[in-house]
């Protein structure tokens, strides 16, 4: 199986774990009286399965990305993992530069003023980089 067919997989998979999820959340509780529209226990079944079909999935998925070569030196996953790195310090600047924007609050009748700690300039640079 190829990667990228892996991944779709993986996808389809998580999508489906969490239909049954709700699904199964849907019939936990009945009325007094009652049955559930389907069955629990073959939802639950059906719900391990899915799971343990994910984690074969991703298994397979961490392995290639181990042995995959993206530039010299460098695994699928170290790349992945500095891409991850990035978004998250860029999504970081990014509420940073936003939040710097505003100048005045409203708290009941009262205005604050408030004074920029940090430089949008310098922020904006960061994420440019």
């Amino acid at each position: 199986m190829k990667l990228a067919e892996a991944l779709i997989l993986r996808a389809d998979t998580k999508k489906r774990f969490e239909q049954l999820r709700q699904r199964l959340l849907n019939n936990a509780k009945v009325q007094e009286g009652d049955k559930p529209a389907e069955k629990p226990e073959d939802l639950l079944k059906e719900m391990e399965q899915t799971a343990a079909e994910f984690e074969k999935l991703i298994k397979q998925i961490n392995r290639t990305n181990s042995a995959t070569e993206f530039s010299k030196g460098k695994t699928l996953t170290d790349a992945l993992a500095e891409r991850d790195t990035l978004a998250l310090r860029g999504n970081a600047y990014r509420a940073l530069a936003s939040a710097s924007v505003q100048t005045e609050v409203r708290y009941g009748v009262r205005k604050l003023n408030l004074s920029e700690w940090l430089t949008r300039r310098k922020f904006r640079s960061r994420l440019i980089k």
